[in-house]
Formats: C-alpha cells, sequence, structure tokens
C-alpha cells in the first residue's frame, strides 16, 4: 500500500509563492505607471542599451534645436537690420539725384546734404546693431565695430575684424553665421560710409554729385547683394531644424517600440496578480488554523 507524504510546513513555500506574485504585481504596476516595459536594466538589458543610445541622440538634437532657435533670432535680426539698410541708401540715392537737379539754390542743397547726414548718422546705428549683448557685424571681436572718426575720409573707422563665426547644428554639420562689418560697409566694391560722405561733399560744394551718387548706388547693389547670405542661411538652418524635428519623431517612434508597455496584457497580469495574493493569503490563514489531523482527514 502507497503511503501519503504530507509536509507538515507548508508556509514556508507560500511565502515564497506569495513573494513572486507580489514581485509581479509590483512590476506590473510600475509597468502600467511608467508606459515603459524597462524600467531598470535587468528588465531587459539590450533593450535598456537601445534605449540610452536613443535618449542620448533625443537630447543631442535637443540641444541643436536650442542653438538653431538662437541662431534663427541672430540671423533674422542681422536681415532685417541690413533691410533697412538698403531703404536708407534708396533714399540717399533719392535725395543725391534731387541734389544733381541745376535748379536747386545753395540753400536747397545744403538741406539735402542735412538729410544726408542724419542718414549716415542711422547707418552707423545700424551697423552697430547688437544681438543679445554681442554686436552683429564686428566679425569675432566683442568691440563696437564702427565708431564716428573726424580723421578717417569717410568720417567712421572699423574696429572689428574679418573673423567669422560657424556654428553646430547637427552631427558633423557647421554653419557661418555672420559676415564681417568690413565685407559689408566698407568694401572696394561699395563703401556705404566713404560714399555717403562723398555725397555729401559733393552736393555742399555742387561738384561731381552724379559720380557721388553712382557710389552710393555701388554701395546699395553692394549690400543687396550680400544680404543674400543671410537669406540662405536661414533657409539653411530652417531645414535643419526639420530635419531634427522629424529625427525626433522618429526616435520617440524607436523607444516606443523597445519599450513600451502592452498595457491590456499588463493590466491582465496586475489582475491575475491581485487575486493570486488574495488565494494565498487565504491558504496561508487556513494553514494557520489548521493542525495535521486536518491534512489526514
Amino acid at each position: 500500500m502507497s503511503s501519503i507524504r504530507v509536509n507538515p510546513y507548508p508556509l514556508p513555500d507560500l511565502l515564497a509563492a506569495l513573494a513572486n506574485t507580489k514581485e509581479q504585481q509590483n512590476t506590473s504596476s510600475l509597468d502600467l505607471a511608467t508606459g515603459s516595459r524597462i524600467n531598470k536594466p535587468s528588465d531587459d538589458p539590450a533593450g535598456a542599451a537601445q534605449m540610452v543610445s536613443n535618449s542620448a541622440q533625443s537630447s543631442q538634437a535637443d540641444t541643436f534645436l536650442r542653438s538653431i532657435t538662437s541662431l534663427n533670432g541672430l540671423l533674422q535680426t542681422a536681415d532685417s537690420t541690413l533691410n533697412s539698410v538698403v531703404i536708407s541708401l534708396q533714399r540717399a540715392i533719392s535725395l543725391g539725384v534731387e541734389g544733381a537737379n541745376g535748379t536747386l539754390s545753395d540753400s536747397d542743397r545744403a538741406d539735402v546734404a542735412s538729410e544726408l547726414t542724419g542718414i549716415k548718422q542711422q547707418l552707423l546705428s545700424l551697423a552697430n546693431t547688437p544681438y543679445q549683448g554681442e554686436f552683429i557685424f564686428s566679425g569675432t571681436s566683442t568691440l563696437q565695430p564702427f565708431v564716428a572718426d573726424a580723421t578717417s575720409p569717410s568720417g567712421v573707422t572699423y574696429k572689428g575684424n574679418a573673423g567669422i563665426n560657424n556654428v553646430e547644428v547637427g552631427q558633423n554639420y557647421s554653419l557661418q553665421i555672420n559676415q564681417a562689418g568690413s565685407q559689408l560697409f566698407t568694401s572696394t566694391s561699395g563703401n556705404v560710409f566713404q560714399s555717403i560722405s562723398n555725397l555729401i561733399n559733393a552736393l555742399q560744394t555742387n561738384n561731381n554729385i552724379g559720380s557721388a551718387v553712382s557710389e552710393v548706388s555701388d554701395a546699395y547693389n553692394h549690400i543687396t547683394s550680400q544680404r543674400v547670405f543671410y537669406g540662405n542661411a536661414l533657409n539653411q538652418l530652417q531645414a535643419q531644424q526639420n530635419y531634427l524635428n522629424s529625427e525626433k519623431v522618429d526616435l520617440a517612434t524607436a523607444a516606443d517600440s523597445i519599450s513600451a508597455t502592452d498595457m491590456a496584457a499588463t493590466s491582465t497580469t496586475f489582475t491575475q496578480s491581485q487575486v493570486a495574493i488574495q488565494a494565498d493569503l487565504a491558504v496561508m490563514s487556513r494553514i494557520s488554523q489548521a493542525s495535521l489531523f486536518d491534512y489526514l482527514k
């Protein structure tokens, strides 16, 4: 006759089973709360490594996007400033044409010259435009780029340098973000301040006004052509911003596919673990009241 073996001490096994079920419940609860099935490396070592790489790429994209936002402001300010320069030069050309009219009196030409002096002061202010505490057209220098200088033929001296700034806006992708003020305002192709000064002198002396107007026109054409740089830079920044935003969407999708919790399955597991825990507790409660004889009945 076979014998029946009864474990007189079942409580340790039940406690171990209860601990396992509680751990399963806690894991399911955490997964539901975070929406992720990987909340520590041991949950899925390979998946966790992928998530670390994904997070690093996303963080880098965020850094580039913040930089692009700031650069957009800088480039838009520079472009807007040069637009104001162009408008001022257009007005100077109109005044020069008006002043070349042989019917004007000396007093009339003096009035035109006076307005041009005001335009020159306005141009000096525009050439010294700052952005976030730094001068836009000083090259890589921190000095105010242009200062009034009575000893200079143009009445203005450039104190900046010819340096350019390149900023990284993507992985292995840097962008030039400035042009030196000397390239823009005092180029041999069109010297803004010298041409305005020459036009003022021509009106005051009633001599070679037409030639001076042509100089201002050269400066106008030069600024207009140089301004294209800022338009191109803004377009490149917009394209890179679109790319980085798209990359972040792709990274988020990849992260979701790697670690996202199956909410329905996890909810079922959580509910089942709750039921199992209640069952284990009920059994343990009965065992604590039972005797060996109860098992043999």
